[in-house]
């Protein structure tokens, strides 16, 4: 078997293939990765077959969509999810052929109802079911800790010992495990009576993910995520830097205007010199009385630089080729000591 790990901060994904024939499967995509998982796969003349999520991830943004999608994969997840761009629903018992490789499916519920496990000849890639001197958490949507204590002891824990354990998430920087170890060391294995297990389940105080709501929302429907958004508008989207916009104020010229497209509470508590201003949330509808001339050379900005990008793309689809971003935002702008103007401006609305 061809194996690969990748880690991004706490989230680990695999890449295993056939050795023989060089058929892969993506296991537990990390959005972030996706040109790293091509790279490898690429550069160890491996042939995607099946891009996998073993449950509906709720603390980062899944790539199985964006990868499925961009090779004509399918992407796999257990009939239990609620995730709507699944092309094949597995069930408890079945296997994904990859090569010679045999993924077993193992339905483990309790972290969320669609958890599954995946046995693989010497190892289980165990999601978040297990986890490394812990178990995945039960307090999230579709969690259900009495599911997790049939999972861990009616299941997985009926393998055999010397099996290797690759989780889902890691956040002490290990790799690996055995169930063996986990058996016998994994503090949340050693109730092994339901009542006892589901009250030190309950009993956890845990804090929430980050981006709980966002990543559920794109993990179950396919769509993208803000930063994804931007990330892709940096594509499309030139950027100017400070200094080369304070030169050009500075100068005078009148060849460039800049356009905050913040509240405008923030506009009129600061701005650059000469700044029109429109409101991202305006910006379709009132552009045209804003800025008439689509030839206007636009310099676009907010307090960070994310959400000019975004408008500057969505300026250039409507024609306004000629605008560009602020790279930094006007807060890195203030922070570098460059000028700024308060209160409302000639045409600013």
């Amino acid at each position: 078997m061809l194996f690969h790990q990748f880690r991004a901060g706490g989230c680990l994904s695999y890449l295993l293939a056939c050795e023989r024939s060089h058929v892969a499967a993506l296991v537990d995509p990390e959005i972030s990765l996706v040109e790293r998982y091509l790279g490898e796969a690429s550069s160890a003349g491996l042939r995607l077959k099946y891009v996998i999520d073993t449950h509906t991830h709720a603390d980062h943004f899944s790539a199985a969509h964006t990868v499925a999608q961009r090779l004509s994969l399918p992407a796999v997840m257990h009939r239990a999810t609620e995730a709507v761009h699944v092309d094949l629903h597995v069930e408890d018992g079945e296997e994904l052929l990859v090569g010679d490789l045999r993924l077993q499916v193992m339905h483990t519920p309790g972290h969320t109802s669609d958890s599954m496990c995946l046995v693989a000849s010497d190892r289980v890639l165990t999601g978040d079911t297990l986890l490394i001197q812990a178990t995945g958490r039960t307090d999230l949507p579709t969690g259900d800790p009495a599911a997790m204590h049939a999972s861990l002891f009616g299941k997985l824990l009926g393998l055999d010992d010397s099996l290797l354990v690759f989780p889902a998430h890691d956040y002490e920087g290990r790799s690996s495990t055995t169930l063996g170890a986990q058996r016998a060391t994994n503090p949340r294995l050693q109730l092994r009576d339901p009542a006892a297990f589901v009250a030190q389940m309950r009993s956890l105080s845990l804090a929430m993910p980050t981006h709980l709501t966002e990543a559920l929302r794109t993990n179950r429907s396919g769509a993208k995520s803000v930063a994804q958004m931007i990330e892709e508008a940096t594509r499309v989207v030139p950027f100017m830097s400070m200094q080369e916009v304070r030169r050009r104020i500075g100068e005078g010229a009148g060849d460039l205007r800049p356009l905050d497209v913040r509240e405008r509470d923030a506009f009129e508590a600061g701005h650059l010199p000469g700044a029109l201003h429109l409101a991202r949330g305006q910006l379709e509808l009132r552009i045209d009385e804003v800025v008439p001339d689509p030839a206007t050379r636009l310099v676009v900005y907010c307090d960070l630089g994310k959400i000019s990008t975004l408008a500057v793309a969505t300026l250039r689809a409507m024609g306004y080729l000629r605008a560009a971003a602020l790279d930094g935002g006007l807060r890195a702008w203030k922070e570098a000591g460059f000028p700024v103007t308060t209160g409302d401006a000639a045409g600013a609305r």
